[in-house]
């Protein structure tokens, strides 16, 4: 048995060395090809300049504070819009889960608002509140909202009906029954929704500061290509993917500490 065990585990961790492998080695491979390809002037250099020479932009970009300050433009309005989008998507999700009129009253009209393009709502915040701040961030938390939303209610219709009868028979109920009982058991659904909304938030806001902004990583990239300026452009595309990939683990992260039973019955 214990001759079994050994041999499971050896090979799971031959897996996990191969999956730590495939997943550094498949973007080197392809950032190597790339710079080949520019150097033997396969591709063409002024359209596609290979990644030494983003990187080399990125860093002088980084260097004379500029991209810093278009960064913390970006951030400054994400993380405002997907706090409250995140926020009151959750409240509003399990308050449609646990209450059956309240569903019936918002489940359509989400439904119909859902399905609509969030940047073609910005052209109606821009003449409601003009070119202020307002609009971007506003932008961002109706995106995120109904992410959460969805999800949020999903995790709530999703819970075993024995659970909440177990809670009420331990007279957890109001408060308690949705502070011990409900959010800990939609967590996983939240999460989902928190990752999701993040790529979406952050289409969202660099798309919106393509036109209606002076600052921030999508003016950055817009600028640049009106400018035709590409080693500039690749330089803020590259900063939206590692912006993505940092705010994705910290959610990671965030979700390790906040679900460490999930992590407890998985070993």
């Amino acid at each position: 048995m214990s001759t079994g065990i050994e041999v499971h585990l050896a090979g799971e961790r031959r897996r996990r060395r191969r999956d730590v492998l495939l997943a550094v080695g498949t973007p080197i491979v392809a950032l190597a090809a790339w710079q080949l390809a520019a150097w033997a002037d396969l591709i063409d250099a002024q359209l596609f300049p290979p990644p030494s020479a983003v990187v080399a932009k990125w860093f002088q970009l980084m260097g004379s504070g500029e991209l810093l300050m278009h960064v913390n433009a970006t951030m400054g309005r994400l993380s405002i819009g997907y706090l409250c989008g995140a926020l009151g998507g959750v409240a509003v999700g399990a308050a449609m889960g646990c209450w059956r009129p309240v569903a019936a009253a918002l489940g359509p009209l989400f439904s119909a608002l859902y399905a609509l393009p969030k940047v073609a709502v910005l052209p109606l915040l821009l003449l409601i509140f003009g070119l202020t701040e307002t609009p971007k961030i506003l932008s961002v938390a109706i995106t995120v909202f109904f992410v959460l939303q969805i999800n949020t209610l999903a995790g709530v219709r999703q819970i075993d009906p024995r659970t909440r009868e177990a809670a009420r028979a331990y007279r957890a109920t109001g408060w308690r029954s949705l502070c011990f009982v409900l959010l800990p058991a939609c967590l996983p659904a939240i999460f989902t929704g928190l990752r999701v909304a993040a790529g979406l938030g952050i289409a969202v806001v660099i798309a919106v500061e393509f036109v209606a902004a002076n600052s921030g990583i999508g003016y950055l990239i817009w600028n640049s290509w009106q400018l035709f300026q590409p080693e500039r452009m690749y330089a803020g595309l590259l900063t939206a993917a590692l912006l993505g990939a940092g705010i994705t683990g910290f959610l990671a992260a965030l979700e390790f500490l906040a679900m460490p039973w999930r992590h407890g019955q998985a070993k």
